[in-house]
């Protein structure tokens, strides 16, 4: 393992924007750390394409983010995180953080004995969740539902359109009727949509959404390598995208809730170049 600074940045990176939900939570838990995000817009969604592809962005993405020092890499996309985690580990010189569907937390969780999950095709079908349906669904029932459509409508920041909601009505109807009284988030995107899902859902129908579980992960990581950010004040966040810029500015802006300049990415490697 690389040697760290303390204040180094964290980097995220997702398919695209829907990671923007795990960064959110990374800096409601620890607001004094420098943030690099990359959405990689350009090639999302990245549930319906193959796993060689999928595991080649993602090193790619990663290289880019060491490129710039970060002291941890945060893989804030399940389906990259099934395809790619084992590889990404197995080189990179900086801890690596990753997701997975809060199955375990949602079984647990269930009353009725049945649980939804919504994520996509790639991830559904992944040996990852076949091991997390195995573990934890011996005693209850795991549906299974890709939602293809969702993260293109997060892409376009389309969070409560009519379109927005017909797909998630023919998703997570049949899963309410088959009495699930809790649905798994397995899409950073799907956080974004959090509002017609509860609406469609009902008030007494569980969200499990494990961007805080995540968050925690990474300062507890960052707390056993010993670097934490020594600010006492907030860190900066910083965007990238593989997409146009100026489109990407207006998504980003709108889901952070903050506006932000996005460079792309070569863009922002020639600045960080120039600054060195």
């Amino acid at each position: 393992m690389k040697s760290l600074r303390n204040d180094a940045p964290i980097g995220v990176f997702d398919s695209g924007v829907g990671g923007l939900s795990v960064l959110r939570a990374i800096r409601d838990e620890l607001p004094a750390e420098s943030l690099l995000y990359v959405a990689d817009s350009g090639y999302a969604p990245y549930g319906d394409r193959d796993a060689g592809f999928i595991a080649d962005r993602a090193t790619k993405i990663t290289e880019l983010l060491l490129e710039y020092g970060v002291k941890t890499v945060v893989v804030a996309c399940n389906t990259a995180t099934v395809v790619a985690i084992e590889k990404l580990r197995s080189w990179c010189p900086v801890p690596v953080v990753a997701m997975e569907p809060a199955i375990k937390p949602a079984a647990q969780r269930t009353r009725s004995g049945v649980v939804g999950v919504l994520a996509t095709s790639q991830t559904l079908a992944s040996p990852s969740v076949a091991r997390l349906c195995a573990a934890h669904g011996k005693n209850i029932e795991i549906l299974l539902q890709p939602c293809p459509g969702l993260v293109e409508q997060v892409e376009k920041a389309e969070l409560t359109s009519d379109t927005s909601r017909a797909l998630l009505i023919r998703y997570i109807s049949p899963l309410l009727e088959a009495g699930a009284d809790t649905l798994v988030l397995g899409c950073t995107h799907y956080p974004f949509l959090n509002k017609l899902i509860r609406e469609i859902a009902g008030p007494d129908v569980a969200i499990v959404d494990p961007a805080t579980a995540v968050a925690k992960e990474v300062a507890r990581r960052l707390g056993d390598q010993r670097v934490s950010s020594l600010r006492s004040s907030p860190a900066a966040a910083r965007f990238i995208s593989s997409a146009a810029a100026d489109d990407a500015s207006a998504i980003i802006s709108a889901l952070w809730g903050n506006s932000v300049i996005v460079h792309g990415i070569e863009q922002h490697r020639s600045n960080q170049v120039t600054a060195r």
